[in-house]
């Protein structure tokens, strides 16, 4: 598929593209440029679209002991993983 560019440097997203990504009128698109030249097109996916994608578990919130606790184990399995014999 391809597209022209305009004199304002505006192009029209093929159709079938545009249904492929969900896109409507007043929707943003992401550019990504690789490091190999080749660019990449993504819809914008507001903040509030992600709600709800990550269940929950109702549990109570840690403590501040289990919280130093757990940075404690997490620094001591850091230090056991980068000591040099």
């Amino acid at each position: 598929m391809e597209s022209a560019i305009t004199t304002k440097g505006q192009a029209t997203i093929p159709k079938a593209i545009r249904e492929h990504l969900h896109l409507k009128p007043g929707d943003r698109v992401k550019f990504f440029v690789h490091p190999d030249g080749t660019v990449v097109l993504l819809p914008k996916i507001p903040a509030s679209a992600l709600r709800g994608i990550v269940k929950s578990r109702r549990r109570r919130p840690a403590t501040f002991s289990e919280m130093d606790e757990a940075v404690a184990e997490g620094a001591a399995g850091l230090a056991r993983r980068t000591k040099r014999p």
